[in-house]
C-alpha cells in the first residue's frame, strides 16, 4: 500500500476546485481530475513548484469509461494508493430560462454531470476511501460533494440547475447513510452564494467584494469537515457571506 494518503478533486478550476486542491495538498499529493489539461496544469506546477506533489489527469466525469481510465491512472501513479478525502466539485445545467424554452440537451447537461457524475466518481472513490481506515491516516476518510441553493429550493427558471443539484443531494444523504457507520465521512456543501473567481468576467465582476465567496475560505470548510471526529461529523454545510439573503 501506498506509504502516503492522497487526496482527489474532480472539477478542478479557477476557484473552489483550485482553492480545494492548494488546502488538502499542504497535507496530501493531490489528484487534479478535469476535462481540459488547461485547467489543471498551471495548478499542479504551483503545487509542484511549493514543495507539494500534484498530479493532473484529464477526465469526464459523466463519462464511465473515462473515469475509470482516471482512476486507473491514479493507481498507475500512486501504486496501491488509499484516498484520505475526494471532493466533487463538477457541475452541469447550468442554464437560467424559462422553462418551455429548455431543450432536452440542456436539461440533461445537468443530469449527466452532476447526478451521472457524482455516481460514477462515487464509486470509483470509495473503495481507496474505504482502504484508508485502519491506515496511518490522521482522519476519517473525507467525500465531499460541492452543491447549491439550488439543491434546497428550486426557483423560477431554473428547473435544469435545480433538478441536478437536488439529485446530488439525495446522493450524498444516501452515501451518508450507508457509509458513514463504516466510517467514511461523507458530506454535501450548500455554496449558497456568488463565488469570487479569479479573471470572471460576468455578473460578478460588479458585486462587491464582501458579496463573494472566497474560495480559500470554501476550502478552509471543507478541511474543517475532513478533521472532524466520528462523533461529531457534519452531513450537510451551507456557506455563504454574512450578507447572503437566505
Amino acid at each position: 500500500m501506498s506509504s502516503s494518503p492522497i487526496a482527489i478533486v474532480a472539477g478542478v478550476g479557477p476557484g473552489t476546485g483550485s482553492s480545494v486542491a492548494r488546502r488538502f495538498a499542504k497535507e496530501y499529493p493531490v489528484v487534479l481530475l478535469a476535462r481540459k489539461p488547461e485547467s489543471f496544469e498551471k495548478l499542479a506546477k504551483e503545487i509542484n513548484d511549493q514543495g507539494g506533489k500534484a498530479v493532473g489527469i484529464s477526465a469526464d466525469v459523466s463519462n464511465q469509461e473515462s473515469i475509470q481510465r482516471a482512476f486507473r491512472e491514479i493507481e498507475q501513479h500512486f501504486p496501491g494508493a488509499h484516498a484520505a478525502a475526494a471532493v466533487f466539485n463538477a457541475a452541469g445545467g447550468m442554464v437560467r430560462k424559462e422553462f418551455l424554452t429548455v431543450t432536452l440537451d440542456e436539461f440533461s447537461s445537468g443530469w449527466e454531470v452532476s447526478q451521472k457524475g457524482g455516481f460514477l466518481f462515487a464509486q470509483q472513490a470509495l473503495p481507496l476511501l474505504l482502504k484508508a481506515r485502519g491506515t496511518s491516516s490522521k482522519f476519517n476518510p473525507t467525500l465531499v460533494f460541492t452543491g447549491a441553493t439550488a439543491g434546497v429550493k428550486a426557483n423560477a427558471q431554473m428547473a435544469t440547475f435545480a433538478s441536478s443539484n437536488f439529485a446530488k443531494r439525495a446522493l450524498a444523504i444516501s452515501l451518508a447513510k450507508e457509509f458513514g457507520p463504516q466510517g467514511i465521512h461523507v458530506a454535501w456543501a450548500n455554496i449558497d452564494g456568488p463565488i469570487d473567481i479569479p479573471g470572471r468576467q460576468d455578473y460578478r465582476a460588479k458585486l462587491a467584494e464582501e458579496a463573494k465567496i472566497n474560495p480559500d475560505d470554501i476550502a478552509e470548510a471543507y478541511w474543517t469537515l475532513h478533521v472532524q471526529s466520528k462523533r461529531c461529523f457534519t452531513n450537510e454545510i451551507d456557506i455563504r457571506t454574512n450578507i447572503e439573503k437566505w
